[in-house]
């Protein structure tokens, strides 16, 4: 357990890489990770930890990695580490790996693989060309507006995009990890791809594994392998034979794929956020996750808009029963990406934001209008008549 405290004239800095809510951590000695101070926002806020001259009121917490970022920080991605480490960001799920809220999955959902042309093409006329093509495909039954069902249809077909993506990218990660091509990667060819990529002699390391002798990593490094290692089991389907194979390794990268292996990444959100140990999750326990110091207004409103959106999202969409409590079984359902029922709420979500007439469908002068929610970028003379480019 830990139970360290920040000095108030020493500045926590914020990672601009991050998502809201990661700190820039300190190494501790044996090392793990532990933040310098954070406040979380709990019910009565016993917890909570004061920042005076020094921290007087401090927070124990375990020091337990959520996933793989810390190491990804310290080495910066280069294409071999993608190809083998499983991703942070899952395309097309409403929640990220340490259980923060996906902010892109409403672009994700309706763009499909076109994210990045809209990314790196930032000239409105054409973004406006390529949102007037998109709406055309969406109203399948061409009356110049989508509905529910259209939207739905839609967000199940630019998901399944994602998916293929995801197979497409797996057989490359898959043929860099099983050099001999016989279909099947044990733990232990894995983990020599795995230390290379982080520097280690790949040889070495082959030879050490063979002889069974002692490979000398650093508690960082071997925290993050035996978190692969449980992932690894996790992923070979029954009858268990330590050995993976393409379809068992895109489940252990991609475990939206897989039922069994979404379940697992479900237990491991849960583990990170059930502060009580009861397996479930309340609302204090879900808006709790480290959010920093509050240095300034802008900082006090970011904090207040990311409580705001778990809330929200807590209640509203994660809680089905609204019994106050979201149990595994809940958080499963809610992160299944080809949930069709899922797909269908998060339809009627996307036309209310840009439904101005109030009709329940989305014409497409709205969703000009509201073109950065549904695709990151703002278009400029919405207004403009768009029955000349239709």
């Amino acid at each position: 357990m830990w139970s360290l405290c920040g000095d108030a004239s020493e500045p926590i800095l914020w990672e601009k890489s991050v998502p809201h809510g990661q700190l820039q951590s300190r190494e501790a000695l044996d090392g793990t990770i532990a933040p310098k101070c954070i406040s979380p926002v709990l019910q009565g806020d016993k917890n909570k930890c004061t920042l005076t001259s020094k921290c007087e009121i401090c927070l124990d917490f375990v020091a337990r990695p959520a996933n793989i970022s810390a190491l990804k920080d310290k080495h910066p991605n280069s294409k071999e580490d993608n190809e083998i480490l499983p991703p942070d960001h899952l395309n097309g799920v409403k929640m990220e790996m340490d259980g923060h809220l996906n902010k892109d999955f409403h672009q994700e959902v309706f763009l499909g693989k076109e994210m990045e042309e809209f990314e790196e093409d930032s000239e409105p006329r054409r973004n406006r060309k390529k949102l007037i093509e998109i709406f055309t495909k969406v109203d399948i039954n061409k009356d110049r507006s989508v509905s529910a069902k259209e939207m739905q249809r839609w967000i199940m077909e630019k998901t399944e995009e994602h998916f293929q993506e995801a197979v497409k990218e797996n057989k490359l990660s898959f043929r860099a990890v099983d050099p001999d091509g016989d279909g099947h990667v044990t733990w232990d060819e894995y983990r020599v791809k795995f230390l290379a990529s982080k520097g280690f002699n790949e040889k070495e390391v082959a030879e050490k594994i063979k002889n069974n002798e002692e490979l000398k990593v650093d508690e960082e490094t071997q925290e993050v392998l035996e978190s692969l290692k449980d992932r690894w089991f996790q992923a070979d389907n029954p009858p268990a034979d330590q050995l993976l194979n393409e379809e068992e390794f895109l489940s252990f990268l991609h475990p939206e794929h897989s039922r069994g292996m979404l379940r697992y990444m479900v237990k491991e959100i849960v583990r990170d956020l059930d502060q009580d140990g009861d397996g479930k999750l309340t609302l204090a326990e879900f808006i709790s996750l480290p959010m920093g110091t509050v240095e300034n207004q802008q900082a006090q409103d970011i904090d207040d808009d990311w409580v705001r959106e778990r809330k929200k999202e807590f209640e509203e969409v994660i809680d089905a029963n609204h019994d106050t409590i979201v149990t595994m079984e809940e958080l499963e359902e809610y992160m299944d990406p080809m949930n069709e029922y899922n797909a269908l709420n998060e339809a009627k979500q996307m036309i209310a934001v840009a439904d101005e007439n109030q009709n329940h469908n989305l014409e497409l002068e709205e969703i000009l209008k509201y073109s950065e929610y549904f695709t990151g970028s703002k278009l400029m003379d919405y207004a403009r008549n768009v029955h000349e480019e239709f």
